[in-house]
């Protein structure tokens, strides 16, 4: 199996929405960006499946390490094989490649949040650096579209909370504001025992709303003249608020039961953004 083919597999594999954001790529681009979201996927895996933080936090210093040989051009692993092709073509920095494993880490220290302004670190650092990332893979030529990859990469970081809450709550993970759960009279125990309620569900609109807020910051700052090579960002947004619409269709039950979309409807998002260039509305079209 070749690096490319690895990550390829990785990324196959996972079901990811991003998945269906890479079809209608340019081949240099398509390799670019699975080679990223494979390097995602390996320093987020070590934190999941790791219950020794321990040696979590050893394998996380290996893969700064392995960063290091990516940019000294001579690395060992194929993820880091795959992307340094990349590294050049696009001109990605170090430093983003390094932010990320420092967001994987904080989840092997931090499971609460005291507020939004903690819970923005953390969806700066896995979410709004792969944008940046992304973004330049896809080009782009106005310094807008930099701040357009960190809008949206904070909506699609907090659509994953809401999506994923009970399946965090199994890990003893909240990444609710807890000032927010104070606000809106949620306990803790209520959502580590999967217990819905009423107050339940309006935080969890009150959390869709701000995402929401988010995807309309981000089109909103994309540039007119970048949209085109941008596409794949709004392809992943499309898919993104197709599930967010499931959840609020299902009226934020979300504790006892991943809500998700399925491939066929992912690809179909995917196929009829690229085809017709949908732009943001508030809701799919």
């Amino acid at each position: 199996m070749t690096p490319q083919e690895y990550c390829q597999d990785k990324a196959a594999k996972s079901g990811s929405s991003f998945y269906y954001s890479f079809l209608f790529l340019p081949a240099n681009k398509r390799n670019a960006i699975t080679a990223l979201y494979a390097f995602c996927r390996e320093v987020d895996d070590i934190v999941d499946n790791h219950t020794n933080a321990d040696i979590a936090r050893i394998k996380l210093n290996w893969w700064r390490s392995e960063v290091d040989r990516l940019f000294s051009e001579n690395p060992a692993h194929p993820v880091a094989i795959a992307l340094r092709p990349a590294i050049s073509e696009f001109n990605l920095s170090k430093n983003y490649f390094l932010d990320i494993i420092t967001g994987m880490e904080m989840d092997l220290s931090k499971s609460r949040y005291a507020d939004f302004n903690e819970l923005s670190d953390y969806c700066y650092h896995v979410a709004s650096v792969v944008g940046i990332l992304s973004a330049g893979i896809f080009g782009y030529g106005e310094e807008k579209t930099r701040e357009y990859a960190v809008a949206l990469g904070h909506a699609l970081q907090l659509t994953n909370i809401i999506r994923d809450v009970g399946e965090d709550a199994s890990r003893n993970r909240i990444y609710i504001p807890q000032s927010e759960l104070e606000k809106f009279s949620v306990s803790e125990a209520d959502i580590l025992n999967g217990i819905e309620t009423t107050q339940f569900y309006k935080l969890m609109a009150y959390q869709a709303d701000r995402a929401d807020k988010y995807y309309k910051q981000a089109m909103d700052l994309l540039p007119d003249s970048d949209r085109s090579r941008q596409l794949a960002g709004v392809i992943m947004a499309n898919v993104y608020l197709g599930t967010l619409s499931k959840i609020k269709a299902s009226g934020y039950r979300t504790l006892k039961k991943r809500i998700s979309l399925s491939k066929l409807r992912k690809l179909w998002i995917a196929w009829i953004t690229y085809r017709k260039e949908i732009k943001y509305t508030g809701q799919l079209q």
